[in-house]
């Protein structure tokens, strides 16, 4: 598949500029998942076997685009939530973490430490949001042992700086969530100790399709709290309890979803086609788009201008008392976004078109028209 069949199958109404909270499924994994449902209806064990195999592949996958060939670092996990919690259960020291990350990170780090007693939680409150390298550098202590970051900021988009968070941690954990930039922006997820994300935004893969990569230093420091009996190598454990595997394999429950992995190995076969770099040169050119219509009507963007600090977020802060105006004229002219605490999150795609484009225009014209100065 090329950039133009990728941005071809994009087969929405015009008007969708939400993939920061939800990705339509790709015809490709809806054909995927209609047929392997077809197969696993058969009650036929190869067919069964059939379906179950692309567990493996959405393993592979994974890896690839992680940037490694070592599969067995990589589990399948129902959500991005689960993969972060196996790796927030497991630590002991301080965690350093923003206080206005994505609540995947921010309960299952307070839920870990009230419960455990292990992880003592050292709250990052830059005035921005944005956890630079900077601000990490500023509060670490003896006892931070992890940095948990988010890839993309879900408020602001703001792209943090993988490779830099490293040098300042030096040979701290760093853990990331990794679910508003997986496959869209090209980055050596490599420095990092633990890479968490889900299918169901922008891979365009649906529920169920997250996943996680346990480096070779995560394997070693995070243990399995939160491990199942599918967390064993070997045969189905009766009659004993064997010790946890030693491959990310220890950091799941249960066994996974068949149906949910043929649709995530779908959807990264097909970024692994285009190539992340490529689609990620086509996004930049999205929200730039998105940007140009919000300086042209005098609308606040608070997500980076340069391209290597965001993804597919732009978030448009108006003022206070234009907020609601904004959204209601965006409404109006049949567009979908984000809209909250007086912030609206516009996220394109790669497919996303001319007249989705058009109609966004339209819609801050049609705000700044009736603005009162």
């Amino acid at each position: 598949m090329d950039l133009d069949s990728y941005a071809a199958s994009f087969d929405g109404e015009p008007g969708y500029l939400d993939w920061a909270a939800f990705g339509p499924l790709s015809p490709a994994v809806r054909a995927e998942a209609q047929g392997d449902t077809e197969l696993l209806g058969s009650g036929r064990r190869s067919s069964i076997e059939l379906v179950r195999d692309h567990v493996r592949e959405a393993r592979e996958l994974a890896a690839q685009l992680i940037g490694t060939t070592d599969a067995a670092q990589v589990v399948l996990q129902p959500s991005t939530t689960y993969g972060l919690m196996h790796a927030i259960y497991g630590l002991a020291g301080g965690l350093m973490l923003g206080r206005g990350e994505f609540p995947s990170l921010t309960v299952a780090a307070t839920r870990a430490s009230e419960a455990l007693g292990t992880i003592r939680v050292q709250w990052l409150e830059p005035p921005d949001g944005c956890i630079t390298p900077d601000v990490v550098r500023d509060a670490l202590v003896d006892e931070t042992r992890a940095l948990a970051v988010s890839l993309v900021d879900f408020r602001t988009g703001y792209r943090a700086d993988l490779p830099a968070l490293r040098e300042v941690l030096g040979d701290r954990l760093l853990i990331v969530d990794a679910t508003q930039g997986f496959g869209m922006v090209d980055v050596d997820y490599t420095v990092a100790d633990v890479v968490c994300a889900h299918g169901y935004k922008w891979l365009r893969a649906g529920r169920g399709t997250g996943f996680a990569w346990f480096g070779d230093r995560a394997l070693e420091r995070i243990a399995p709290v939160l491990s199942g009996f599918h967390g064993v190598d070997g045969d189905l454990p009766v009659d004993a309890v064997p010790a946890p595997s030693s491959s990310a394999q220890a950091f799941s429950v249960a066994g996974a979803d068949m149906l949910a992995a043929a649709r995530l190995a779908t959807a990264l076969r097909e970024v692994a086609d285009v190539g992340v770099a490529t689609i990620e040169a086509e996004l930049a050119a999205r929200t730039a788009d998105v940007m140009f219509f919000a300086d042209r009507y005098d609308v606040p963007v608070v997500t980076a201008r340069e391209p290597e600090r965001r993804a597919g977020i732009v978030t448009l802060e108006p003022a206070a008392q234009e907020a609601a105006p904004l959204a209601a004229s965006l409404a109006n002219h049949g567009l979908t976004v984000t809209t909250r605490a007086g912030r609206i999150r516009v996220a394109p795609h790669v497919g996303t078109g001319a007249d989705t484009l058009r109609l966004f225009g339209d819609a801050l014209a049609a705000f700044s028209s009736a603005r009162v100065w």
